[in-house]
């Protein structure tokens, strides 16, 4: 009886191994950095006005680890082994509120995280619907933006939509272009936001 054991303890130990060495390892990735998004100062309590920014909601199927392309006009897929390095969300978020803080210097950017002051200010709020390739070699980036003012009312909401080509075929290409487009839909927010004022 014990040979018998001894004998599918092996095998089992044997069946784990080649699980761990079948599967390829995954690459990890982050949106690239943004140089601008470095600012020398921020704007802090003397600013003229103040923006909380909330954390980017996005579509369900983009709340997922891998990267995800387009395949045909409905088809989705998540990539397996290429993968986000942190949550999309929390990457949006950080690179939403650094590029605003260049963008709008005379103003506090602010978040919603607990803890964090809750003085009057206007509030952005971003619906992501899509983040992905697409199967004609585009970064497609689109959604919704919101602002309220410190009281609630609708200051503006309006679409988003962005196209980037990617310049090589790739994983890596497709995060670059990604960032590119993301970039371009946070300046696009950040001139319609001094427009409003």
């Amino acid at each position: 009886m014990s040979a018998i054991k001894a004998l599918a303890a092996a095998l089992a130990a044997l069946w784990l191994a080649g699980c761990a060495t079948d599967a390829p390892p995954s690459n990890r990735y982050t949106l690239p950095d943004d140089a601008m998004a470095a600012p020398t100062g921020v704007a802090g309590a003397e600013a003229a006005h103040r923006l909380r920014v909330a954390p980017p909601t996005l579509a369900r199927f983009l709340a997922v680890d891998g990267l995800v392309l387009k395949l045909d006009d409905i088809t989705l897929n998540e990539a397996s082994g290429h993968l986000w390095a942190e949550p999309l969300g929390l990457q949006l978020e950080r690179r939403l509120k650094g590029r605003l803080a260049i963008r709008l210097p005379d103003t506090r950017i602010m978040g919603e995280a607990a803890g964090e002051p809750r003085e009057q200010a206007a509030t952005l709020r971003l619906t992501v619907d899509r983040f992905h390739g697409r199967f004609d070699g585009q970064a497609v980036v689109a959604g919704q933006w919101q602002l309220n003012d410190a009281e609630g009312e609708l200051l503006a909401l309006s679409p988003f939509a962005v196209e980037v080509p990617l310049a090589r075929d790739g994983y890596p290409a497709l995060v670059r272009a990604l960032g590119r487009g993301w970039n371009r839909v946070v300046d696009e927010i950040a001139g319609e936001i001094k427009r409003l004022r």
